[in-house]
């Protein structure tokens, strides 16, 4: 078996598949990996096209639509090689872009995953938001990357090419080792779509283990295709599960004031959105928080160690907004 497996998880994604996956097959060496498609149950022509035009993919065709998660987590069992790359549909891929990535994990036996740099496919120069070069997370939880905070996204002039410890790595592209993946429990399926890659490395680096981010591979994302911003669906899954990821993974004591300040924060930004007119965005916050209230009682198991704690962390609301620094390397 080869010790790499590259897995794209589709749902009726026959469009993206035809624009980006022949840039996979092309590209991944054939000597250290296999190109997988994992389909959640598509009811267009997605199967039809990878038996047609693609016999050298392995399809994976699941009855039912698992999800993100529960796909990924499902190809995972079924396949089982060294390491995997979780590689979204929207990606292309070009020569040379695994490599790094393996002989990074091959020559780290400390760390558990990584991911290339992530650039926007249709602003070659600039990073795209979803992992850009390696993300963070502040002392009150909110995601940021170098090369992108908030809606910030700079431009890529090698600022960040050098490789780099993370605290969680992009689920566009994220390169894990299979083992680790399972011992942590894999994807929360709860979460259903957002943060669940940002649980799984905050819980990989619980049991020790170190994300980076290898800038000597790059691939091309194209983003946004689920759900825009403004979108009150995604605003409910942002913030809901932004409370569950705190929730799960900060020690008990420190659950209270931790939740109270997110509590403050999230009310200042359902004001934001009242006093903008923007009643559907500012209902998703109430139900991401009552929402959250109910599901938290799935989870009674708490770390030891306050991760956010244990390292000095940025403000990133302080810094972004008030003292202006819109930029990583400025903070």
């Amino acid at each position: 078996m080869k010790p790499v497996a590259v897995i794209i998880l589709n749902w009726n994604g026959e469009k993206l598949l035809r624009e980006f996956l022949p840039s996979v097959v092309a590209n991944t060496d054939p000597d250290i990996a296999d190109v997988i498609v994992a389909d959640n149950g598509s009811t267009d022509g997605s199967r039809e096209l990878l038996s047609r035009d693609f016999p050298q993919v392995r399809l994976l065709a699941f009855d039912e639509n698992l999800g993100y998660a529960g796909g990924y987590n499902r190809a995972l069992r079924e396949t089982g090689y060294r390491y995997t790359v979780l590689l979204n549909s929207d990606v292309e891929t070009p020569r040379g872009w695994l490599g790094p990535l393996y002989q990074f994990l091959e020559s780290h036996p400390d760390a558990a995953a990584c991911q290339p740099k992530i650039l926007s496919y249709k602003e070659r120069h600039r990073f795209e938001y979803a992992g850009a070069a390696g993300g963070y997370i502040d002392r009150n939880g909110y995601p940021y990357c170098r090369g992108r905070i908030f809606d910030t996204v700079e431009e890529d002039k090698g600022q960040y090419d050098t490789p780099a410890e993370v605290f969680w790595a992009t689920g566009a592209a994220l390169m894990v080792r299979t083992d680790l993946y399972t011992l942590a429990g894999g994807l929360d399926e709860r979460f259903f779509a957002h943060m669940e890659e940002i649980d799984l490395c905050w819980r990989l680096r619980l049991m020790g283990h170190t994300l980076w981010c290898v800038p000597a591979s790059h691939i091309y994302h194209l983003g946004g295709g689920s759900l825009p911003a403004a979108n009150p669906r995604k605003t409910y899954l942002n913030f809901r599960n932004n409370l569950l990821l705190l929730h799960k993974n900060l020690p008990a004591a420190d659950l209270r004031p931790a939740l109270l300040r997110r509590r403050l924060l999230d009310t200042v930004a359902w004001a934001k959105f009242i006093l903008t007119l923007d009643f559907p965005n500012a209902s998703a916050i109430l139900r991401a928080h009552r929402d959250f209230r109910r599901m938290r009682r799935h989870y009674t198991a708490h770390p030891a160690v306050n991760l956010l704690t244990s390292t000095p962390r940025p403000d990133i609301l302080i810094s972004y907004f008030i003292r202006r620094k819109r930029l990583y390397s400025q903070l």
